[in-house]
């Protein structure tokens, strides 16, 4: 896995390769919101679905491109760096009939037009819900013929087991008195340990991108996940700080991180 090192240039990309499981969809997301970016690609990987995402144009066409057949649907934002998303479908189509679900903020019916007669499969305007962008990737995928996977329903780590679809998590068995929030935490930040999620991805993954919330909600939601954690044996340091970064989880075993004399 690729990662967009630290102060690079706004035209490089950052791509993700989530780990699927065999014959998992991939999923090619082109945005160059890094926020947005960062959020359809948690939720996708949490839907089962292996990701790959470019900041740009150029890079978007080229891993399109790289291996025909590989990338399963692209999701494609219209005002991007480099080449923009009509003219990358453009390109795109001379070579391949993937399934393309544009993104934009402009929802004019000629810029509908204008992507659906380029070849795009679908259309949807930002802000969007999300389960409604899910539920189009789903039929898209299914309309082309394509095997669509089934989201997992289970997490465990270590003595820490979490049911999605039941909403319920248990440590050796017994039930974790979970506010919606704190499940929801739980659930985004397990679901990748080790992985440093900041407070903004947190709020837009759980709250959802058009809440009104201040960053530090999170702070007071996961003080809370830590307690209950803590009372059910787990140990405050399963969910740790990445000082001024945001928060992870740690498998048993993990590390302690170095004591750092600032808040995160």
């Amino acid at each position: 896995m690729e990662m967009e090192r630290s102060g690079s240039q706004p035209s490089q990309i950052k791509m993700e390769r989530r780990q699927p499981t065999e014959g998992s969809p991939v999923v090619l997301v082109v945005e160059d919101d890094p926020v947005l970016r960062s959020t359809l690609s948690w939720n996708l990987g949490r839907d089962g679905y292996a990701v790959l995402t470019a900041a740009d144009g150029p890079r978007g066409l080229e891993l399109a491109r790289r291996e025909p057949g590989e990338v399963s649907i692209v999701l494609l934002d219209v005002m991007l760096p480099g080449l923009n998303g009509f003219q990358v479908l453009r390109e795109l189509r001379r070579s391949s009939q993937v399934p393309v679900l544009m993104l934009t903020a402009r929802g004019g019916e000629q810029d509908r037009i204008d992507g659906l007669e380029l070849g795009a499969d679908d259309y949807i305007v930002k802000p969007f819900v999300m389960r409604e962008l899910l539920a189009r990737v789903r039929a898209a995928i299914r309309r082309s013929g394509q095997p669509s996977v089934k989201p997992p329903v289970m997490i465990s780590r270590g003595d820490l087991t979490i049911e999605l679809d039941r909403q319920r998590a248990t440590v050796n068995g017994t039930e974790l008195a979970l506010r919606p929030k704190e499940f929801g935490l739980l659930a985004a930040l397990a679901m990748e340990p080790g992985r440093v999620f900041s407070r903004t991805e947190l709020l837009d993954a759980i709250w959802g991108e058009e809440a009104i919330v201040d960053e530090r909600t999170v702070d007071v939601h996961i003080s809370w996940l830590r307690g209950k954690l803590s009372d059910a044996g787990l140990g405050s340091g399963t969910i740790r700080t990445a000082y001024g970064r945001g928060y992870r989880f740690a498998l048993p075993g993990d590390a302690p991180d170095p004591p750092v004399g600032r808040r995160a």
